[in-house]
């Protein structure tokens, strides 16, 4: 996937219809829209903005662990562990995730769209 620098972008119009694909390492029904990325595992700096969707009936089968912090913020829709209520209504979900923090699996009865920023934070030295 190719990465989509950080530029200075000021009140874009968004397609929400184009530009998804097919998020690597999730089954079919996972997509991902890539905002801005320069996040380098590697070398443990950058940064990642983009939006994950679940398409309806869709979920992940084990939890995620990754070195870099997380923040999740469920936009639309609904995601909720595998024996989360889903039938609870929409609302509006946002996680903060340290280094080393497993999360998930997660299902999605009807489909949802996450905005994630995904990030290294230097040491406090």
């Amino acid at each position: 996937m190719s990465k989509a620098p950080r530029l200075h972008i000021e009140m874009l119009p968004f397609d929400d219809d184009d530009g998804w694909l097919p998020l690597p390492g999730f089954p079919a029904g996972f997509d991902v829209k890539i905002l801005a990325d320069d996040l380098d595992e590697k070398r443990k700096a950058g940064a990642r903005t983009r939006l994950v969707r679940f398409a309806a009936g869709v979920a992940t089968t084990e939890a995620l662990v990754h070195d870099y912090w997380e923040e999740v913020f469920v936009l639309k829709g609904a995601v909720v562990p595998p024996d989360g209520d889903a039938s609870a209504p929409d609302v509006l979900l946002y996680s903060c995730r340290p280094p080393g923090t497993p999360h998930g699996p997660f299902r999605s009865e009807n489909g949802c769209i996450m905005l994630e920023v995904q990030y290294y934070v230097a040491d406090a030295a």
